[in-house]
C-alpha cells in the first residue's frame, strides 16, 4: 500500500505566482498518481495593505518596484502568459486589490469544515479571474457560501477573528522556516520547494519521497 505524501503550502490569495504554481503542482500530482494530502498555509506578502486599494494594479506594481507605467505593464503582460501557459486566464484590469488577512482566517475556517482545498481555488478564481472582492467579509461569506459554506457562520467566524490566531501560527512556522516569498512547498517535512517550479520539479521530488518511504517500510 502506497503511503500518503504530505505538502504543506505557504502561499497568498493574491500572489499570482502562488495560483501559477498551484496549478504546476497539481498537474505533477496528477501525473504522479501518488496519494497527496495538501495543507494549505497563511502567508502575507504585503500585510499593511488596506481593505481597499485606490490605485490601479499596474500603479502599485509601477510605484513598488519604482519603473514607469510602460515597464509595469509589460511586467503585467509576463505574468499574464505565464498565467495562460497553465490554464489560467488573469484579468488585471478588474483586479480589487486588499488585504488578504480575512481570506487567510477563511481557509482556516474551511479546513475544520474539510473544505480547504475547494475554498482557496475559489478564493484565487475570485481574485484573479473574477474581479471579486477577497478582503471584506461579505464577501468573503458569499464566497464561502459558493462552496456549500454557512454563510451566517461564516459571518460569526470572520467577525469575531475565531482563527486569526491560527494565521498567526502560520505565519511563525514560516518566519521558523525562513520563508521569505511564497509559494513555497514542504515535503514530507523534509524537502522544500521555492516557488512556482516546472511541473518536473515537483514531480521529481514527489518521487523522491514517495522512493525514501518504500525503502524504509
Amino acid at each position: 500500500m502506497v503511503s500518503t505524501i504530505k505538502v504543506d503550502i505557504w502561499s497568498d490569495i493574491a500572489c499570482p505566482f502562488c495560483y501559477i504554481g498551484k496549478r504546476k503542482f497539481e498537474a505533477a500530482v496528477a501525473a504522479s498518481g501518488l496519494p497527496v494530502e495538501v495543507e494549505f498555509h497563511s502567508f502575507e506578502l504585503a500585510p499593511d495593505t488596506p481593505e481597499d486599494v485606490e490605485e490601479s494594479h499596474v500603479q502599485l506594481i509601477a510605484h513598488k518596484m519604482g519603473v514607469p507605467l510602460a515597464q509595469a505593464r509589460e511586467m503585467e503582460q509576463h505574468v499574464l502568459k505565464l498565467a495562460h501557459a497553465v490554464g489560467l486566464e488573469f484579468d488585471y484590469g478588474q483586479l480589487k486589490m486588499t488585504k488578504t488577512l480575512r481570506a487567510h482566517e477563511l481557509l482556516h475556517y474551511a479546513k475544520t469544515r474539510g473544505l480547504q482545498a475547494e475554498m482557496k481555488e475559489r478564493l484565487m478564481a475570485a481574485y484573479f479571474t473574477e474581479g471579486r472582492h477577497v478582503g471584506r467579509v461579505s464577501d468573503l461569506a458569499d464566497l464561502a457560501a459558493e462552496i456549500g459554506l454557512d454563510r451566517d457562520d461564516v459571518v460569526r467566524s470572520l467577525n469575531s477573528d475565531e482563527h486569526l490566531s491560527d494565521v498567526q501560527a502560520d505565519l511563525q512556522q514560516a518566519a521558523r522556516y525562513g520563508i521569505r516569498g511564497v509559494p513555497f512547498f514542504v515535503f514530507d517535512g523534509k524537502y522544500a520547494v521555492s516557488g512556482a517550479q516546472e511541473s518536473t520539479t515537483f514531480a521529481d521530488v514527489l518521487t523522491k519521497v514517495h522512493d525514501e518511504k518504500e525503502n524504509a517500510a
